[in-house]
């Protein structure tokens, strides 16, 4: 698991309008943290709701879960691979 800050305007958010403002694109960053989990296929679904079941504050800016394919896993100081570098 992997936390990561840094600042994020989402979708250009103006928070005067219900809309996407482009007038002011970066003028209301905010500070953001990206969660990294890696975990075993049969896990993926398990770790998405809990998740968005503790993660959820129904305002904007909740965040998005984003789902990708890991090919394979190398662990440098070991030489382990697969799931044994987990």
């Amino acid at each position: 698991m992997t936390f990561t800050e840094g600042e994020g305007t989402g979708q250009y958010s103006d928070h005067e309008k219900d809309h996407i403002s482009e007038k002011y694109p970066f003028a209301d960053a905010y500070r953001v943290i990206k969660l990294e989990i890696l975990v075993d296929k049969k896990h993926v679904d398990p770790v998405v709701k809990i998740i968005r079941e503790n993660g959820k504050t129904g305002y904007r800016g909740d965040g998005m879960i984003i789902i990708s394919p890991v090919d394979e896993v190398y662990k440098v100081r070991t030489d382990e691979k697969g799931i044994l570098a987990i």
